[in-house]
């Protein structure tokens, strides 16, 4: 099981209307709060969806 935090990447399986398949986390709990990174939607999905549409999940991107 992936443990989901704040700024990682993750590409899911159903592409955003917008193309984009790639989503930022901005938050985490029972429900996931996304950010497509194509078109800066934000949705909240349960973490049991976010989990069973994960294809890839990258680290959370730091800006220093």
């Amino acid at each position: 099981m992936v443990k989901l935090e704040v700024g990682m990447r993750l590409r899911l399986k159903k592409p955003h209307p917008c193309g984009s398949e790639v989503w930022e986390v901005l938050k985490t709990g029972v429900d996931v709060r996304l950010r497509c990174c194509g078109c800066g939607r934000t949705v909240l999905l349960p973490r049991e969806k976010v989990l069973r549409l994960l294809r890839s999940a990258e680290g959370p991107s730091y800006t220093s």
